[in-house]
């Protein structure tokens, strides 16, 4: 399921009527604005929120500049993209550490909301660059959620602090105090408790230990797909706590994104990082920039290009270069591609980020992991000459395949198929300029 696909389609559908039209008329821009404000009322977007929205876009979207141009759609387009960024929130807000060491980040959040793995995601993600953190287990309210802190630390690598049901403010002290005596941490998360609804016993203990540890951040992690009620947690727990930022959870199952537009607007604090999936690396910085263009179906070739550069070591990088030029890709490097797509969140995940018309042209690409297991075994069944010249398999090599790997010559077609399709998509991110250019393909 895409982030924000429901909004992205209507708005996209409202601009391709704009851009039929050539030259346009004020009437038929307050036309294209109350569909867009529609739009975002549908997408879960606060009422005041889309009401101003609508207001400063069509202010400017109005002007002589653009009825008089000669492209007015794109420059609408250039206006709604301007507008929808400084509503995500500008700039990237970066996490802040703060004077004092080891830094401290005070995360909170409603049960449910994914609170507990996204302190593992935190975890995960800050080690990828560099910093050395400490999970603390102060819910000690939920059954079984030191547990599945220790779990996740796990996956993260990280090592989880934990006093069983002690007070959690004597805990977060103690956390505290273990990072600075050991000196083996440099950022200590603390996973606090949550309930199924606010209440003022957990707010009050929430206080005592945000006045006990004096973090540099207190983030606030809220389900995405709770619309409405997510931007007025967000504004609860601000005003209680004075949060510095926000992380949308389970981003990857909600299509209209109302929360994510509305959040900045309401608050006046920043999205610092969306999780979009269940994997431990599925979290990443928030870039409204970025946001906004897929939001509107331009792509984030930036995250996307990031993502790979994350994934793939330099040398791997430069041998798939090579194939890419010489048009010498096969199987065994599409198997190692599609190995790696599941460690950046798949396929789904990857094609998000590319800009509409190329997965129009593509078509509609899902493959999971038990799909992959499948792939894996129908091209092990295939001959090193076969895996090297796919040009090569003809019927009866299909067939021997199929029976060789336990599929079928249905999935091995399909197989081919989205192996055409892997090479297509290649070859038109080497000839995005942008992409070509950081990865100097």
């Amino acid at each position: 399921m895409a982030v924000f696909s429901g909004l992205s389609d209507k708005l996209n559908h409202i601009f391709s009527k704009l851009k039929s039209r050539g030259k346009l008329t004020a009437l038929e821009i307050k036309e294209a604005m109350r569909e867009v404000r529609i739009a975002l009322l549908e997408a879960d977007v606060n009422y005041l929120v889309a009401k101003t929205f609508v207001a400063k876009v069509s202010e400017k979207a109005l002007g002589e500049e653009v009825l008089k141009s000669l492209t007015p759609a794109q420059q609408v387009i250039k206006i709604v993209r301007d507008e929808l960024t400084e509503l995500l929130g500008a700039g990237n807000a970066k996490l802040q550490f703060g004077a004092q060491n080891p830094a401290i980040i005070l995360m909170c959040g409603l049960q449910g909301a994914g609170k507990t793995s996204t302190c593992g995601k935190l975890a995960y993600h800050l080690k990828q660059t560099g910093k050395k953190p400490l999970l603390v287990a102060c819910d000690i309210y939920r059954p079984a959620a030191i547990e599945q802190l220790k779990v996740v630390g796990k996956t993260a690598n990280a090592e989880v602090f934990e006093r069983g049901t002690q007070n959690p403010v004597k805990t977060a002290r103690e956390a505290v105090e273990y990072a600075k005596s050991t000196l083996k941490f440099d950022v200590v998360i603390i996973d606090t408790a949550g309930r199924l609804h606010i209440d003022d016993a957990l707010m009050q203990e929430l206080e005592q230990i945000k006045s006990a540890v004096n973090p540099a951040e207190i983030l606030l992690v809220v389900d995405s797909m709770t619309g409405q009620d997510a931007v007025n947690v967000s504004q609860t727990y601000n005003e209680r706590l004075g949060i510095t930022g926000v992380i949308l959870s389970k981003l990857d199952g909600d299509t209209r994104g109302g929360a994510a537009l509305s959040i900045k607007e309401v608050t006046g604090k920043p999205i610092k990082f969306i999780s979009t999936g269940e994997k431990v690396a599925d979290l990443e910085a928030f870039y409204p920039d970025r946001m906004a263009s897929r939001i509107l179906g331009m792509g984030d070739v930036l995250s996307l290009i990031e993502k790979v550069e994350a994934t793939v070591e330099k040398d791997e990088a430069a041998k798939l270069q090579k194939a890419i030029r010489e048009n010498a890709f096969t199987f065994d490097d599409y198997l190692v591609q599609m190995e790696r797509l599941n460690k950046m969140g798949g396929v789904n995940s990857v094609m998000a980020m590319l800009p509409s018309h190329i997965t129009q042209k593509l078509g509609a690409v899902q493959v999971d992991e038990k799909e992959l297991r499948r792939n894996k075994a129908i091209i092990q069944s295939m001959t090193p000459y076969e895996r090297q010249t796919p040009n090569a398999i003809k019927g009866g090599q299909r067939k021997r395949i199929a029976a060789g790997s336990g599929t079928s010559i249905q999935d091995v077609n399909k197989l081919l198929r989205q192996f055409e399709n892997a090479k297509n998509s290649m070859k038109m991110l080497s000839n995005n300029k942008m992409a070509r250019k950081k990865l100097r393909i």
